[in-house]
């Protein structure tokens, strides 16, 4: 399908250069080039400081075999050439990072869902991510897969479970997604406890409901506050299901009143935080290339009138100090678990949890400098109104959806309207469906939450504050 017009939405800060061959329509303006601190990955991280090590697994070839043959053979990928330049990402090594200790079944599934995150992901480099309504009925789709009986159901906006359906919603361009993921979750959830399939349950809702959210930030006529972009995006990054498949890996399942026990939300939401922080940070030219605003460091430039490197290194510094606080966390645990008196056998399962967090900031690290995603290949390759060669899936679809045209949204009686899983507000509070088309008339932009709440206007970032870089 062409890539239809997209609306216009806040643009790059003048204070950040974007990269060449920006697309007219991203609103972005043309560059000339980017400053060295922006091109190079390694030396845009190199502040960055993480108090422990990355390990490998040694099952990372065969998971690459494997997820290979999956994504084809489920028709996420087509030809040979969409296999070949998949493969050339290596994302089945972010897996070996992730998980160093699991066995090869597991880092095969785990390869697997890593492999659906980022075409997933790639759905929305077009004209899929400034369009919140369309995103919201592909939402709904895929979130009526994630049943314990295989039968996947309407998603009601309330409940994971919803009205029954007797298939797979069969729109061309979708069905590989939506068969792909009912597929993950039917082997990640087989044979797991009620409470740990209900917080996979939720974690996945998140993760999908706050890719209507980034599409508002995409159409809103000011850029969200940093607070609020990270609200959302600990969300979007999906942490929190690569977290529990930590547990999976473990064979085991944390009870709920140990789940949220302090430190551990905070100690997960720093998790997210350095992720983020290292993945925008690294990911900033080719986000600049797509004409994507949803990125700190470009958050942080326009409410301070950065320079790139300014506000770089102060992304750099907020995931210093993320890691720095985590790591005191960490070693206040085994006092709080000995005064609740948590068995031997538990204090370990969180040990191990714990452990896995480490691994999931010290190999994004790792792998985030080793993968071609971020290189001169991967901007070119969503450079001048390109983009991946998977990244085409649900936007047939989705498009008949947001036009009431059926698609992903009316296939399977699922309606493209309707709000799923509202993270803090942000899924369809604010904004609403003026977002859709032209970016909304005056009147809609006078609804409650139109544009988002925090961020300064991008034209005016130049008189903001100077920036200030953590300690």
């Amino acid at each position: 399908m062409a890539n239809a017009q997209t609306p216009e939405g806040p643009q790059i800060p003048s204070n950040i250069p974007s990269s060449s061959g920006t697309p007219p329509s991203s609103g972005i303006p043309p560059s000339s080039g980017r400053s060295a601190a922006c091109s190079d990955p390694t030396r845009r991280t190199s502040a960055v400081r993480l108090p422990f090590p990355a390990r490998f697994s040694p099952h990372a070839e065969r998971a690459r075999r494997h997820t290979l043959q999956w994504v084809q053979g489920i028709g996420l990928l087509t030809g040979d050439a969409a296999a070949a330049e998949y493969d050339s990402l290596r994302l089945e090594r972010l897996m070996a990072y992730f998980y160093p200790d699991a066995t090869a079944a597991d880092l095969e599934l785990a390869a697997d869902f890593n492999a659906w995150f980022f075409i997933f992901d790639d759905q929305f480099d077009g004209w899929l991510g400034k369009r919140p309504t369309a995103v919201e009925g592909l939402v709904r789709t895929l979130a009526g897969t994630m049943t314990g009986d295989g039968v996947p159901r309407q998603y009601d906006g309330r409940s994971p479970w919803g009205t029954r359906q007797s298939h797979i919603p069969s729109a061309e361009g979708v069905r590989p997604l939506v068969a792909a993921f009912h597929d993950i979750w039917r082997r990640c959830t087989d044979g797991r406890p009620a409470d740990w399939q209900r917080r996979f349950r939720a974690h996945w809702t998140a993760y999908m409901a706050a890719y209507r959210a980034e599409a508002q930030h995409r159409n809103a006529e000011r850029l969200p506050s940093l607070e609020r972009f990270l609200e959302v995006r600990r969300d979007s990054i999906g942490v929190q299901p690569c977290l529990d498949f930590t547990e999976r890996c473990g064979g085991y399942s944390l009870p709920d009143e140990l789940y949220g026990m302090a430190p551990l939300p905070e100690m997960r939401e720093i998790t997210a935080d350095v992720v983020i922080f290292v993945n925008d940070i690294v990911s900033l030219s080719k986000e600049l290339a797509a004409g994507d605003v949803n990125n700190s460091v470009i958050i942080h430039a326009a409410q301070q009138g950065c320079t790139p490197e300014e506000s770089i290194a102060h992304i750099a510094a907020l995931a210093t100090a993320r890691a720095a606080r985590f790591a005191q966390l960490a070693a206040s645990l085994a006092k709080r678990l000995s005064r609740r008196r948590v068995p031997a056998e538990v204090r370990g399962h969180i040990a191990h949890y714990v452990e896995g967090m480490e691994h999931l900031m010290a190999g994004n690290l790792a792998w985030s400098l080793a993968t071609s995603r971020y290189g001169e290949t991967g901007i070119a390759a969503v450079s001048g109104g390109r983009q991946r060669p998977w990244a085409q899936l649900a936007a047939d679809g989705a498009a008949g959806a947001a036009e009431g045209k059926g698609g992903v949204g009316g296939v399977g009686g699922v309606s493209g309207a309707g709000c799923a899983g509202d993270v803090d507000g942000a899924g369809c509070a604010g904004g609403g469906e003026a977002a859709e088309g032209e970016g909304g008339t005056a009147a809609d932009r006078g609804r409650a939450g139109w544009p988002p709440p925090g961020g300064g206007s991008a034209a005016a970032s130049s008189a903001a504050s100077p920036c200030q870089t953590a300690g």
